[in-house]
Formats: structure tokens, C-alpha cells, sequence
């Protein structure tokens, strides 16, 4: 069933009136589109997405096969729900970085002692029956529904035709509930990060790898709910990839500005990896020569150049022979705290293929691992010495009707509900010529926003 609301109410305010507790998964274009007529900012998508469910697909990568059943549970429930495929409805949520262990070496337990996550499941899905579409070109907002959820249509639409139109309090940054600032936990200190740093150029050197993501994490208490520390990030750091996702006891408050898997009706499938990183500044000369920097820059060129060669061979596995291409290459993207170097690869997966099938073939994203991705997988585990949870993984969603769309989990925080700590991942790409405190850098400049957010100082 689709049906045409009146008016506008912001996604946040429903969100909160109908998501501050239980299941949901809000996909968002940006709190620059709240307002009745206001389009999201550059780049982003042009409609919002939030949802709602009752069913659940969870699994965990230390249990051996389940996220290979899981995944074939996925399939044939989106083969079954086709017949009335309304779009976007569908399985909506995260697929973490853990499942690697299943895609790469299936039935290995060191891997997936290495990889699972030790706290939530790796892959947590929810079957979405209700949603709300949020157009922001058209300035509408439809409900779709599927099967019978007549008592909370009618309860949303009585509250919708009596609610207030304007957007919820806008939380202030900083505001956490906290008498001084948290004191964030890494999981390296400085020291222990640059000597990583030093083994990955080792290991290039040697021929074990081309391309290094190495990553690490930082973790903090809070006892800030999670909706207000979505609604603090999403206008502190609005990214075109943004996403608020509740599923049990795991809460995903992210700002990612990456596209992993984009999948039409048509069998159109694209990728945009992210390789190269550059802090804004205020002046606008100084910003503007730092974009032009980043884009001539001889190191991130390469290392984009080599995520790009890997996602062309990933989605060879899948696509029709010579329809994968590069129609975008080296492109400075600019956000609202940095420029990002993004290049886009495009195919047309092949006749009977799902959605879920290139995920098999290109999950992990390749601008998280580094190249080859196996043995980078490998190596990073062995030097990383912790699971990467969600982060790294991937976030939206599997529609009934044949289209994928799914971000890469960066510039993200991961709560846990039940224990309070919220844990932000983040990592540089480290080739044979990186300057080991230059990669630092990056990563504490990728983490500060974030910790901000959560009113916790950064190094």
C-alpha cells in the first residue's frame, strides 16, 4: 500500500516520536533537507528513507556457516518478497566487517576468531513492511506499507495530521550529559600506531601487499541517548551517505560519505571508493590549494588507483563481460570538514545475479582492505589484533525490487546499548612511501569530529 501524507514533518521528528525505542533504520539525506522544500546538499541523495520491522536476520561470524545461511536465507527472502515488490521496502541494516571471514576463508576458524565481532552480531538485517519516503525535489512524503499494520498506520496518521511541522530541537554539540569531558580509550597509542604503520611498509616492501588499510579504534562511555548523538552529528558533519540504525542492542550513528554497491532495476551496479583524505581549512585560497593538492598528489593517486583496479576485478566477477568501467576517476569530493579523492567504477551485473550475490564478490569494500584484498585481509588481522565490528562493513539496504544500495560504515560511531561504550573506527591507507606520522595524523583528524559529537577530547 502507498499512501500520499500531507504536509512535511522532518524525518528526526518522526524518528523520534516513532523510533525512540526498538527497531529502526533511518537512511538519510542530511539535516539540510529537513525543512518542507529544502534539498539536501550537493551530492547527496534526493530522498530520505525510514523504516520500521518486526523480523530480523542476525548472524555471527564465530559461528561457522552462519553467515553463509544467513545469506542464503537473505536471497530467498528477497526472492519471495518480489511478487509485490514496492519499492523501497525490503531488508535494511549492516552487514559488518566480520563477514569477510566467510566470503574470504570460509570455514577457517582463526579467521573468524580474528574477525567476529565480540559483542553484536556481524550481519543484522531487518525485514522493513513499513516505510516512510522522504522526497526532497518533490517536497512529498509517501507511506508505504506491506501486510497488515492497520494500528500503526492509523496511530502514525492521526499523530502526522495533528503533529507539529517544524524540525526536532537541534541538540547542542557538546551537549553529552557528562560532568567533564569522557576520556577516550585507543586502542594503539601513538607509538603503537606508527610502528603498524612501519610493519605495513614492511610487508609492501616484500611483496605481501600493494595497499594497506590499517585501522584502529577509539572507544568512550557515554550515557548520551543515541538519537541525540545522531541528531548532533548529522549537523556538525552532514555526509551524503548518513545513516541512524538501531537493531537490538547495537546502535549505528553514522556521517559516511562513501557509496559501496548502488544496484538499479536495470541491473546497473556502481562503486565509489574512497582513497585520500584532506582537512578543510577556512580560508578559501588555503582550501582551495588544498583540494588541488589532493589531487595531484602522486601518493593518494596511486593508492586510489589501486582500490579502483581491485573493485574493476571484483565486479568482473559478476558483471557482463566489458561493461565495467571507470567514468570517473581521481575527482575531488568536498564535505563539510574535508576533500576526499573518489573515483567511481560502473558494470551491469550479469542475467540471475541478486544483490546479494555481489556482495559475495566484492564485501569487504576494497578501500578497507587494501590489495590483493586476501592477503590484505590477512596481514591487517594479524596486525590489528582486535575485531573492526561494523566499521569497515557496510550499511543500507536489499529491496524487493531487485535495487541495492549500501555505504561503506566509515566516519561512524558504533553504541552499544546495553553498556553505554561507543567505539569509533577509523584508518589510513599506508603504501611503502607513507610517512608514518602523517598517517597519524590522518587518523586522529578522521576520529576528532566524532569525538567531538560525543563530548570526548581528542589527541
Amino acid at each position: 500500500m502507498r499512501q500520499l501524507l500531507p504536509g512535511w514533518i522532518a524525518a528526526e521528528t518522526v524518528v523520534r516520536r516513532f523510533g525512540d525505542s526498538g527497531d529502526v533504520v533511518w537512511l538519510d539525506a542530511g539535516a539540510a533537507s529537513d525543512l518542507a522544500g529544502g534539498l539536501p546538499l550537493a551530492g547527496h541523495p534526493t530522498t530520505t528513507l525510514v523504516g520500521w520491522g518486526d523480523r530480523r536476520i542476525l548472524a555471527h561470524a564465530s559461528t561457522q556457516g552462519a553467515i553463509a545461511g544467513a545469506l542464503r536465507d537473505l536471497d530467498t527472502a528477497l526472492a519471495a518478497g518480489a511478487s509485490v515488490a514496492e519499492e523501497p521496502l525490503g531488508w535494511w541494516g549492516l552487514v559488518g566487517y566480520g563477514v569477510a571471514a566467510e566470503l574470504l576463508a570460509p570455514g577457517d576458524p582463526a579467521w573468524a576468531a580474528a574477525l567476529a565481532d565480540d559483542t553484536h552480531p556481524d550481519l543484522a538485517l531487518l525485514e522493513i513492511d513499513r516505510a516512510l519516503v522522504f522526497d526532497h525535489v518533490r517536497g512529498t512524503v509517501e507511506l508505504v506499507t506491506r501486510g497488515d499494520h492497520a494500528d500503526w498506520v492509523e496511530a502514525l496518521i492521526r499523530w502526522w495530521n495533528g503533529g507539529p511541522v517544524a524540525a526536532a530541537p537541534d541538540p547542542a554539540l557538546g551537549s553529552v550529559d557528562t560532568a567533564r569531558p569522557a576520556d577516550p580509550v585507543w586502542h594503539d597509542d601513538d607509538a603503537g600506531y606508527v610502528a603498524l604503520v612501519d610493519r605495513c611498509r614492511a610487508a609492501i616492501h616484500e611483496g605481501d601487499a600493494f595497499v594497506l588499510c590499517l585501522t584502529t579504534a577509539v572507544s568512550v562511555p557515554t550515557v548520551a541517548v543515541d538519537l541525540d548523538l545522531y541528531a548532533r552529528l548529522r549537523r556538525h558533519s552532514p555526509a551524503p551517505r548518513a545513516s541512524f540504525v538501531r537493531i537490538g542492542e547495537l546502535a549505528l550513528i553514522g556521517a559516511s560519505p562513501e557509496s559501496f554497491l548502488q544496484i538499479d532495476t536495470d541491473g546497473r551496479v556502481s562503486t565509489s571508493p574512497i582513497k585520500g583524505t584532506r582537512i578543510r581549512d577556512s580560508d578559501p585560497e588555503v582550501d582551495a590549494e588544498s583540494a588541488a593538492e589532493l589531487r595531484g598528489n602522486a601518493k593518494e593517486r596511486a593508492e586510489n588507483l589501486m582500490i579502483v583496479d581491485l573493485m574493476r576485478n571484483d565486479l568482473g566477477r559478476v558483471c557482463e563481460p566489458g561493461s565495467v568501467e571507470v567514468p570517473e576517476l581521481f575527482a575531488v569530493h568536498s564535505y563539510e570538514h574535508v576533500h576526499q579523492l573518489v573515483s567511481t567504477v560502473t558494470g551491469r551485473v550479469r542475467q540471475g545475479l541478486s544483490g546479494v550475490d555481489v556482495l559475495r564478490a566484492t564485501f569487504p569494500p576494497g578501500s578497507m582492505t587494501g590489495a590483493p584484498k586476501h592477503s590484505s585481509v590477512a596481514l591487517l588481522q594479524s596486525f590489528e589484533g582486535h575485531p573492526r565490528g561494523v566499521y569497515s562493513g557496510v550499511v543500507g539496504r536489499f529491496g524487493y525490487d531487485g535495487t541495492t544500495d549500501l555505504a561503506v560504515v566509515i566516519r561512524s560511531i558504533a553504541l552499544d546499548l546495553a553498556s553505554g561504550t561507543a567505539r569509533v573506527g577509523v584508518g589510513a591507507g599506508i603504501t611503502e612511501g607513507s610517512v608514518p606520522t602523517d598517517e597519524l595524523t590522518e587518523v586522529h583528524a578522521k576520529a576528532a569530529p566524532l569525538l567531538q559529537v560525543l563530548g570526548a577530547a581528542s589527541r
